[in-house]
């Protein structure tokens, strides 16, 4: 057995990790035991999962699927999965209540309480608890669902708290949920997935500097490059460079715009 297969904690929790509620507990054990099913698991890195105190760990989203395997991995690492998620998810019936009994922030985007799940995810981390961030903020757009340029959101919480940032790499999620495929499910034989966690994100550079535009920006492509490299070698494939979602849109524009 080598060493990152005896780190993986297939089946159960790492020891030593946080204390976790009822209702996390509950909703993880069906969460696993579903997954368990649907997936054959290969992890590695979960060392760089740090088993107390506050980190941001930040994912690649490429699927409506791929969050539950990232959640699995966490909650074996030893930490508590608490994701920033849109906010529509609490009106879904079921989902919303377990949302908010297990923790998990909501973003309100585009209005007063923008502002809210930035403060509770500081918070959070203050307290030395542990914040999920997809930092693309939805599934990525890039052609080959490679990691897109990222928001700025998790850059400012990492320069604001200290927090470290684990990069988490996985890739397999597609083989049974794709929103571009007809039918999007397809569920069967277990299909493999594949995650890994990196070590931190080194933002030394901009550690007590003046938190703005310019850093913020070039700490979160930092993160994202991260990223793309952890995806990279799970796909043994020279990786693009980073998609930058609002200069395609404007390249598509200017296309489409009457030539005199």
């Amino acid at each position: 057995m080598t060493k990152e297969t005896a780190e993986a904690h297939y089946a159960f929790r790492r020891p030593g990790g946080e204390r976790l509620g009822a209702s996390v507990r509950i909703v993880g054990g069906i969460v696993k035991g579903g997954l368990v099913l649907l997936t054959r698991r290969k992890w590695a890195g979960m060392r760089h999962v740090p088993l107390d105190g506050p980190a941001i760990l930040v994912w690649n989203h490429y699927s409506d699927f791929d969050p539950l395997p990232v959640a699995h991995y966490v909650y074996n690492s030893g930490r508590h999965p608490r994701f920033l998620l849109k906010h529509s998810l609490l009106k879904i019936p079921v989902v919303g209540p377990i949302i908010k009994a297990t923790g998990q922030i909501p973003v309100y985007r585009g209005s007063s309480d923008a502002a809210d799940s930035l403060r509770t995810a500081i918070e959070t981390l203050t307290a030395g608890g542990t914040v999920l961030i997809a930092p693309e903020g939805s599934v990525t757009k890039e052609p080959e669902r490679w990691p897109m340029r990222g928001k700025t959101g998790v850059a400012r919480l990492a320069l604001t708290t200290g927090a470290p940032v684990i990069p988490i790499a996985q890739w397999g999620s597609l083989a049974i949920h794709d929103r571009n495929r007809r039918p999007k499910f397809r569920l069967g034989l277990r299909k493999p997935v594949t995650v890994v966690a990196g070590p931190p994100v080194d933002l030394s550079r901009w550690q007590g500097a003046e938190i703005n535009r310019e850093s913020l920006t070039a700490a979160t492509d930092a993160v994202m490059e991260a990223l793309r490299a952890g995806v990279a070698e799970l796909r043994g494939e020279q990786p693009p460079p980073l998609f930058d979602l609002r200069e395609h849109k404007k390249h598509q524009r200017e296309e489409s715009e009457p030539t005199e």
